[in-house]
């Protein structure tokens, strides 16, 4: 199986099934995503949040900001499976949502940890992490404002962002409270949309 062009194992494609099952199981009970995606799941959310990982495939300490159904958090913690090392901290203040996001865990073998508590209070519960990542959550200017308490404790760290056509919007509001280095990658997945890579964050005011 190949997932935006990159081959995974059988085991891999046999846990992203698996939690496809799950999904569509629980997304009968609470609302995990918008009902319209539900028809083009596989391209959707799981491709979509894959291409998130697949800018940096390495064993690192992950830390995903509202994981919500999972993406890209639990499909985070799936692919890492195949290295045999790194971690997902995913923290979703939902209990029904962080619910669901234990039982793929467990029942997908994947490397991860849920966290039911409040993003604000997540720098204290998770002292560290290399990547912060974060689809469809909040407006730049807040996630960065999320995202600072862990740079200061590691000036290496990166931020993924997945965002959508209206992001020249957000950065031009977020540049004017933070500096940053910026690397911008097109979706591979979706045409107006972006994984922005963040690093070197700075608070301005």
């Amino acid at each position: 199986m190949e997932l935006n062009g990159v081959r995974v194992s059988r085991e891999t494609q046999e846990r992203l099934t698996h939690f496809a099952e799950l999904f569509q199981k629980w997304a009968k009970t609470i609302n995990l995503v918008a009902p319209s995606t539900l028809a083009d799941f596989w391209q959707r959310h799981i491709a979509d949040s894959a291409q998130i990982f697949q800018l940096h495939p390495q064993p690192y300490h992950w830390v995903d900001l509202g994981s919500g159904g999972g993406f890209p958090g639990i499909i985070t913690a799936i692919l890492l499976t195949e290295l045999g090392s790194g971690h997902v901290d995913l923290v979703e203040s939902n209990q029904k949502k962080a619910a669901f996001l234990r039982v793929c865990l467990r029942e997908c073998g994947a490397r991860g940890t849920i966290h039911a508590i409040r993003i604000e209070d997540a720098p204290a519960i998770i002292p560290h992490g290399d990547i912060i990542s974060a689809r469809a959550l909040a407006e730049l200017d807040m996630l960065l404002a999320y995202s600072a308490p862990w740079h200061e404790r590691n000036e290496n760290l990166r931020l993924l962002l997945h965002k959508g056509r209206d992001y020249d919007r957000e950065l031009q509001k977020a540049r004017g409270r933070w500096e940053f280095d910026l690397v911008k990658h097109q979706s591979v997945v979706e045409r107006d949309s972006v994984i922005l890579e963040f690093s070197r964050l700075r608070r301005l005011i």
